[in-house]
């Protein structure tokens, strides 16, 4: 929640509605229609009675300049007496689904307000700008608020600074003020339910589609390793040690959590259409699902872009961060990511094969556009560097519903190659669920044949059985 914490201080606001010094002056230029009218009928009644020598005259004249100049004054008052706050409920929602956005007034002084327009800026693509108009607020008394905002393309988007628009009971004069603290809605991709699927780890009989690693601590290993700088002492071999002739230390190892790499092809180029009913918008989407529904189910997920740049990234032992108790976490990172992701202007998939050669990938579930024969190539070569690797290649020709349409013999093609390497590949078109192609993966031998192969790192795969 953010909040204008102190009552708003006396300033002027210029053309985007912020406060600068100055405030009278501002006040003058808040002057309505009517209230010019006044003081122009006042000066010119003034003139008038000077040329025509009508006292009478200038007494009218003075009242109608007065009057606009005094409600001036009072607006120019009592216009910074009041604080204001807003909430949002909830603060990252998917698209399509709608957010409520609550304001509040509060009345910090010793006298009750005039009538009160309250405002908040919205980007146009979250629904018209909301009005709200608050009638007399007592001393110490608040006053709240709320609307709804919804948008079918995700992304970032700000809301504020709320304004109030102040007007005295005669109508002679209108400011606008703003406060300067504002808040950021945060619309995510849509992130469907996928199927559950029985993974590698879970048919070799150790838990959640888990393997061991090397690390730290635990369950101590029978082969003894060197000693290195650093090592604890404490887990010298030292018959080990005796037999070899130097330190020796024992090899330990813990459970780990199987890795996957969610990899999103953002390139311009295999992308045609836009809006949320495009095919890359689909693609940001099904990344989103497969992220969320592996790290549900106890993988450390890495979301891996054809830029290369990956969220949240390998950590310094070159696993994957997000595991236990930060999965939320990393989700919602990953969810805030894909939520501003846009196409790049990468013509290949060389960076994102880079960050690959590294190994020990575990599962590899990729969302790809349109590749021609290169791109394949490289991507078949993707599968070595992991376990299991699964990918969903969206077909340009029926997305583009015509009016881009290459040869559909050119996409079976690019599946054949992928399969020949050992993808489970499938074709996307429009109406596919990103749950129907789940399943079908699952149902493909291609994924059983290779799960818990053993990888160059030594580990076993992640991938489904």
């Amino acid at each position: 929640m953010t909040a204008g914490g102190m009552p708003m201080a006396p300033g002027d606001g210029d053309g985007d509605g912020r406060e600068d010094r100055g405030g009278l002056r501002a006040a003058l230029a808040g002057l309505t229609t009517r209230g010019r009218s006044f003081l122009a009928a006042g000066v010119a009644a003034a003139v008038c009675s000077y040329v025509l020598g009508q006292a009478d005259l200038l007494r009218v004249g003075l009242l109608l300049a007065v009057l606009p100049l005094v409600c001036v004054a009072v607006v120019h008052r009592t216009r910074y007496r009041v604080a204001g706050s807003r909430r949002l409920s909830p603060a990252r929602v998917p698209a399509g689904s709608e957010a409520r956005v609550h304001l509040r007034i509060d009345n910090v002084s010793r006298l009750p307000t005039g009538l009160l327009m309250l405002q908040d800026r919205v980007p146009y693509v979250l629904g018209p700008r909301p009005r709200f108009v608050l009638d007399r607020v007592e001393p110490g008394g608040r006053r709240e608020v709320s609307y709804r905002v919804r948008s079918d393309l995700r992304g970032r988007y700000p809301l504020g600074p709320l304004q109030l628009r102040l007007n005295d009971p005669f109508g002679m004069c209108e400011l606008t003020r703003s406060f300067s603290a504002y808040d950021t809605l945060t619309v995510v991709p849509r992130v469907e339910p996928l199927p559950l699927v029985r993974f590698a780890g879970e048919a070799m009989g150790y838990g959640d589609g888990r393997h061991r690693s090397l690390a730290l601590a635990g369950e101590d290993d029978v082969i003894p390793r060197g000693y290195r700088h650093g090592d604890d002492l404490r887990r010298v071999h030292w018959r080990s040690t005796a037999r070899y002739g130097e330190l020796m230390v024992r090899r330990e190892e813990q459970p780990q959590r199987a890795s996957c790499t969610v990899l999103l092809d953002t390139r311009r180029v295999a992308h045609q259409g836009s809006g949320p009913d495009s095919a890359f918008e689909w693609a940001v989407s099904g990344a989103a699902s497969a992220a969320v529904h592996l790290l549900e189910r106890g993988y450390g997920v890495r979301l891996l872009t054809d830029t290369g740049s990956s969220v949240p990234g390998p950590d310094s032992g070159g696993g994957f961060t997000g595991s236990g108790h930060d999965s939320a976490d990393t989700a919602g990172l990953m969810l805030d990511t894909l939520a501003v992701v846009d196409h790049s202007e990468e013509a290949g998939l060389s960076r994102a094969y880079e960050a690959l050669r590294g190994g020990n990938e575990g599962l590899l579930v990729a969302f790809l556009g349109d590749l021609d024969e290169e791109q394949a190539t490289m991507v078949g070569r993707m599968r070595h560097r992991t376990g299991t690797a699964v990918a969903f290649v969206l077909d340009g020709g029926a997305w583009s519903r015509g009016a881009w349409a290459p040869d559909p013999r050119g996409l079976e093609e690019r599946l054949r190659m992928l399969r020949e390497s050992g993808w489970t590949a499938l074709p996307v078109t429009p109406g596919t669920t990103v749950a129907q192609l789940w399943q079908q993966a699952d149902a493909q031998g291609g994924i059983q044949a290779d799960a818990g192969r053993p990888l160059a790192g030594g580990g076993m795969t992640g991938g489904w059985a």
